[in-house]
């Protein structure tokens, strides 16, 4: 078991990295949020232990690194804050439960079949990007030095 606060954040993100590499199991004890009755979170941390198989290691939008595992207990898949992990041992046993499948997917649009089509697909692209534009200095009526 090793514990989070004898060692660098680098050297916890290194450990998680590799058990993923190499879908080894990985059990955590980490602080969660505790949820009230009706699902809410309260605020108030909680210790719990899980076995995850660990898929993703991801950055939030906030700065947080979060790692994206399947719960082995429950099946399903579980987030976890890794600044909130306590403890962690890495086991040599291999990935059991399936991974759910990435549900953001959109299909792209199919390409044009004629050149006439690319073309107007192409204009139609350019000017949403044009729609953005903002000079670098306010204009006003009375500046001369900008007349064609």
């Amino acid at each position: 078991m090793k514990h989070t606060n004898r060692q660098t954040s680098l050297r916890t993100l290194t450990d998680l990295y590799r058990a993923t590499d190499r879908q080894h199991v990985v059990t955590v004890t980490f602080h969660k949020e505790e949820k009230d009755d009706h699902g809410k979170k309260t605020g108030h941390l909680i210790e719990d232990i899980r076995s995850l198989e660990i898929y993703e290691i991801r950055t939030t939008r906030e700065g947080h690194i979060v790692i994206e595992a399947m719960d082995r207990e429950t099946g399903e898949p579980r987030s976890i804050r890794v600044d909130r992990i306590l403890a962690y041992t890495i086991h040599r046993t291999g990935y059991v439960l399936t991974r759910p499948e990435p549900t953001t997917y959109e299909r792209p649009a199919p390409a044009p079949t004629t050149d006439a089509q690319a073309l107007f697909f192409y204009e139609l692209a350019r000017d949403q990007d044009d729609a953005d534009y903002r000079p670098r200095r306010r204009l006003t009526q009375t500046d001369t030095d900008l007349a064609v």
